[in-house]
C-alpha cells in the first residue's frame, strides 16, 4: 500500500502525485490538511522519515511564529503544533511499505520502489 500526504495547492504535491501515477502507482491520497495526523501518527512518520520534528516543519509559514515556535521549542511542542496546524507538515511525504519519504525533490520518492 503506498498513501501522498498531499496538498493539492502545493506544485511539489502535485508533482509527486503525477510522478508516482506515471509509474502505474495509484496511491491512496490522504488530504492532510482536511484530516490532521494524529500525534501518534506524526510520530510514526518522524520514525520513517528519520527526521527530528524541526526537520518536518515548514518555520517560514506564518503560523509557526504566530503560535511563538522557535529554536528553543520542545519537540512535543513541535509535534503538537504539527498535529493542531497541519500546514506546518512539509510536504509531500510518500509512504510505502513502512518506509517514507519527503518529495522534495519529487524524484527522491522513486527511492522506496
Amino acid at each position: 500500500m503506498t498513501t501522498i500526504y498531499h496538498n493539492p495547492r502545493c506544485s511539489k504535491s502535485r508533482q509527486t502525485l503525477a510522478l508516482l501515477e506515471e509509474k502505474g502507482l495509484q496511491p491512496e491520497v490522504r488530504l492532510y490538511l482536511q484530516i490532521p495526523p494524529s500525534i501518534e501518527e506524526i510520530e510514526t512518520l518522524l520514525t520513517q522519515l528519520a527526521l527530528t520534528p524541526i526537520e518536518l516543519m515548514r518555520t517560514k509559514e506564518s503560523v509557526y511564529k504566530e503560535l511563538g515556535l522557535n529554536k528553543d521549542s520542545s519537540d512535543e511542542e513541535r509535534i503538537q503544533a504539527m498535529h493542531n496546524n497541519p500546514i506546518l507538515i512539509e510536504r509531500p511525504i510518500v509512504i510505502h511499505n513502512d518506509k517514507a519519504k519527503l518529495g522534495r525533490p519529487p524524484e527522491q520518492v522513486l527511492e522506496l520502489f
